[in-house]
């Protein structure tokens, strides 16, 4: 898969999703100072963010994805979006990383780990992570982390509608097919099929696992790293995507 192609499957799969959007803007509001988005991808939760005057660092291992969040946040100056990262006033920044272990030049107010992302960890560097966020937190500072601790059985005869994006003529469509629950980690299977301008259609199967967490047992995980527990909070399901549990917790000072 091209670099442009894995962008667009991340905006058809994850881009429209908008039901966590007011939570991470309360949050926001309420922390000030900047904030950290852990796999920001191409810029759904960071550009939304900015445009409200949050400053937003953007942190993602995959350089190919940033690339579209820059460009995004340039093609977006006439709005104020933001600028070039070292401008002054800038709003946007991008900081090619691993989430397992990173450094920020300047503390954070608040981190955010959207769509169940600490999930998709494996224990160990879930484990880094978290001690990576404390240290880039400043005191009393928040980490915000969605989590799925189970997805509920399908209900009713129909399934579910596909995620579907037209660019350049070509229509990418990503089909929810099926959520393997054996005990362990949690499989969401989908079945990718693109149609090209002269109407050729090509199928692939793709699927995401996301590794069983408790609200619990992130507790347990983030009080070894320096946090306390401040509360949960929940996004309730839509009709495309599952509701999930929000862990929130203060780094202690």
């Amino acid at each position: 898969m091209n670099a442009a192609t894995a962008a667009i499957w991340h905006d058809v799969e994850c881009g429209s999703y908008a039901a966590d959007l007011p939570l991470w803007e309360e949050l926001a509001e309420r922390c000030g100072g900047s904030v950290l988005e852990l796999g920001c991808g191409t810029g759904r939760v960071a550009l939304h963010l900015a445009r409200r005057g949050h400053p937003v660092i953007g942190l993602d291992r995959d350089p190919q994805l940033l690339a579209v969040l820059r460009e995004r946040v340039s093609d977006s100056r006439h709005s104020g979006v933001g600028r070039e990262s070292d401008a002054p006033g800038g709003l946007v920044e991008t900081l090619l990383a691993d989430a397992g272990g990173f450094e920020l030049p300047e503390q954070a107010g608040l981190v955010l780990a959207p769509m169940q992302f600490l999930q998709l960890l494996d224990d160990a560097d879930r484990l880094s992570c978290l001690g990576s966020c404390a240290g880039s937190l400043a005191p009393g500072g928040l980490l915000a982390a969605a989590i799925v601790e189970d997805v509920p059985a399908s209900e009713g005869p129909l399934p579910p509608l596909p995620d579907v994006r037209e660019v350049g003529g070509w229509i990418y469509s990503s089909l929810p097919v099926a959520v393997d629950r054996m005990g362990g980690p949690i499989v969401l299977r989908r079945l990718r099929q693109t149609v090209s301008p002269d109407g050729e259609l090509r199928d692939e199967e793709s699927s995401v696992e996301l590794r069983a967490l408790s609200a619990a047992a992130l507790e347990a995980d983030a009080a070894e790293a320096g946090f306390a527990p401040a509360g949960r909070r929940w996004i309730a399901p839509t009709e495309a995507h599952v509701g999930s549990h929000v862990v929130l917790l203060e780094k202690v000072a």
